[in-house]
């Protein structure tokens, strides 16, 4: 393990001075700091692993036997390739093709329409007929395709039983979505987009689920009554496939089920209730076991895995600790051994833990989690071999750049497997030559500790006030900060101008556990500012920051912190982007606001409290403010309303502000747009911040 220039994160109460006369700042960031690095890619077996070197335009593939350290490069037969869409001889609008788990059928959706295809012979079951722009079957409702079942689902919304026997779809009606228009101006007379897109307080789609056998015949719907204000959760087979496990939510979000429905008459029994004051997340990715699923919980205020049982009788925690962002790796049936990542003691660096989850050892309070890595070092990209002897792993910290590791559970650390660390890096960080980036800790008032990572500007004078960027995000678990190594590239510009660049959380944003989350419940946008201005007055207090000269900047939800920061806020961040943010929550989807916010009509003050529109008349009241807002013409997600409203109120108070239209973008400028974005920036900070 490498160490160098490591600096407290606890006890750190004032950045590094550097006399300015006997540095002079470079023009460019010198050469060789990092370097490609060797790093894992999956195991071939249990002894063997498959590495990657080299970049994406020339990787070298090597296998490498863990117990003699030996590397062989890879034959074309090992070498990894990138799976080639295919459309199976559908037609060319079927959507999502995809292969039962035996690869003798392909389902797709149709028109909105859920059919199958055998192999085969070619022959094509249609299971739905009543597709139509409001009526999706296996086609995910908007809603559901953001903020229930993932974009990465690319609005697919059926499943394969285990066996290959059934497909179970959700089937939503949109009629009485309202429908939202984006207008797109490209050619003579433009045209419109026409989503149905469930704003706050909207009705939401009305969501069957339907269980159908692969060779067709009749649907069998689960013993749900689709009229209910209600939510379903992404489902799950259970291993044998003789039954669906749905998940279950109220509209308010505070009471959960899931229900073991019949694939035979749709009947269905309760597994699993949970309620909460606030609000509930969904389970993901639940591991199934020989004696029911592992699933990650919170309902006791911090993360941890429990075990439910087939039949539900029987919920057991397996875990201890202050854990936040618990994730599964795996479960070694035979030993009864559980390994997770979490971040436990430290809320900025994820380790990797093993805890037995047999009864004896339970009965024996001898199920304590073992940390399996070092407390130094956030950990990412584990992999477990097959037999859950021994693990490989990336891991770094601020002051140390990204390795990857070989790990044996019983043994430790075996070898470094790659290291991204240049020839040139140590030379040039003895030489101040490389922005100096550290974590800082603040306890609020009230106990939370909440985290940031800053770096410094090149060569700090003692007395001296600097300017300050501030990157935040500021959703719900939705953290900024981790304590990772960070390229010196990507900060060198404004660190070689003078100006201190820190990203920041707060108590909501999971480091805090659901404690800290639940106090945003119903009060979105007030603990972020508090807690941020708390950040303020640390740097402040510090001696280093210039408070005229702040500015604050986020996209999304990070733009919507941003610009209530500077409406109400502008004697602590007089300066601001915003980009492409939820000005009022009336205005953006029901799920994702009303889990935080609850209906409108039962939190109105709330939301009039939350609102940048409502809050804009007291822009530039305490000071010389200015705002850029910025946004996509085309944003499916947070729609360019928001900031159209905002700036109308704007244009009322009289004051400067600026504002950038991205032509067609959606949730995200890319290509030219993305430079124009990054040029723009850069020259508002270099206006304000630098007055150049």
């Amino acid at each position: 393990m490498r160490h160098f220039l490591f600096f407290s994160l606890v006890t750190l109460i004032s950045p590094v001075f550097i006399n300015a006369q006997t540095r002079e700042a470079t023009e460019k960031v010198p050469d060789s700091l990092t370097q490609s690095m060797v790093t894992p890619l999956k195991w071939k077996d249990s002894r063997t692993l498959m590495l990657s070197s080299g970049d994406m335009r020339n990787p070298e593939y090597f296998l490498e036997d863990i117990r003699t350290g030996k590397r062989t490069v890879c034959t074309n037969g090992d070498i990894p390739s990138v799976p080639r869409e295919t459309n199976y001889g559908l037609a060319p609008e079927a959507k999502n093709p995809t292969l039962s788990p035996d690869g003798s059928h392909v389902a797709y959706t149709l028109h909105n329409d859920l059919y199958s295809k055998e192999l085969a012979t070619g022959n094509i079951v249609r299971y739905t007929n009543d597709g139509s722009e409001t009526v999706l079957n296996g086609w995910a409702s908007w809603v559901y395709y953001e903020e229930i079942l993932g974009r990465p689902g690319r609005y697919r919304s059926f499943w394969w039983s285990p066996d290959g026997r059934y497909l179970a779809f959700f089937r939503c009606d949109d009629t009485r979505v309202p429908m939202f228009p984006i207008y797109v101006a490209e050619g003579q007379h433009g045209y419109l987009e026409r989503t149905r897109y469930p704003k706050a307080g909207d009705e939401n789609p009305r969501v069957r689920t339907g269980i159908v056998p692969v060779e067709g015949g009749r649907i069998v719907w689960a013993d749900f009554d689709e009229t209910q204000d209600q939510y379903f959760g992404q489902p799950y087979w259970t291993p044998d496939g003789k039954a669906l496990w749905i998940q279950w939510m109220n509209r308010d979000q505070n009471h959960y089920f899931i229900y073991s429905v019949s694939p035979a008459d749709g009947s269905k029994r309760p597994v699993y209730e949970e309620t909460q004051d606030a609000w509930l997340e969904w389970i993901q990715e639940p591991v199934f076991t020989e004696g029911g699923m592992l699933m990650v919980r919170d309902f006791e205020k911090w993360q941890q895995v429990y075990s439910c049982s087939w039949d539900g009788n029987s919920i057991q925690r397996l875990t201890s600790g202050n854990n936040w962002g618990l994730s599964i790796l795996a479960f070694d049936e035979k030993t009864q051994m559980l390994y997770y990542t979490a971040r436990c003691d430290n809320s900025t660096r994820t380790g990797v833990f093993t805890v037995s989850c047999s009864e004896k050892a339970i009965a024996a309070g001898l199920n304590t989690p073992k940390r399996l890595t070092p407390a130094d070092y956030n950990f990412t990209n584990v992999q477990f071999s097959p037999d859950f002897k021994n693990f490989t792993a990336n891991y770094s910290n601020v002051a140390t750049p990204t390795a990857s590791a070989l790990y044996s559970v019983q043994k430790g650390l075996l070898r470094i497997l790659g290291d991204s660390k240049g020839p040139t890096l140590d030379k040039a960080v003895a030489d101040g030559l490389v922005p100096v980036t550290e974590m800082l800790f603040m306890t609020t008032e009230d106990g939370f500790t909440v985290p940031a990572v800053v770096t410094w500007p090149l060569h700090m004078e003692k007395d001296k006030k600097y300017p300050a960027i501030i990157s935040i995000y500021g959703g719900p678990d939705a953290g900024s900060v981790m304590d990772r190594w960070i390229s010196p590239s990507r900060n060198y510009y404004w660190a070689a101008k003078g100006v201190i660049q820190i990203a920041m959380d707060h108590r909501g944003s999971g480091h805090c556990g659901k404690a800290g989350m639940d106090m945003m419940h119903r009060n979105l946008g007030k603990w972020e500012i508090h807690d941020y201005k708390l950040w303020v007055d640390k740097l402040r207090g510090m001696g280093c920051l210039d408070p005229a000269r702040v500015g604050i900047t986020g996209y999304s939800y990070g733009g919507y912190v941003t610009a209530l920061a500077v409406c109400t806020a502008g004697d602590y961040f007089p300066y601001g982007i915003a980009g492409a943010g939820v000005h009022d929550w009336l205005l953006y989807d029901s799920h994702y606001t009303e889990r935080f916010m609850d209906l409108p009509a039962d939190n109105p003050q709330g939301y009039e409290k939350a609102s940048v529109i409502r809050n804009a008349s007291a822009y530039g009241t305490v000071g010389s403010s200015v705002l850029l807002v910025t946004h996509g013409t085309s944003d499916d997600n947070v729609h360019f309303q928001n900031s159209v409203q905002l700036v109308d109120e704007l244009m009322k108070t009289g004051k400067h502000f600026e504002f950038m239209m991205y032509p067609a973008a959606r949730h995200g400028y890319r290509s030219y747009q993305s430079i124009f974005s990054a040029s723009q920036e850069r020259a508002f900070w270099n206006k304000y911040l630098l007055e150049e």
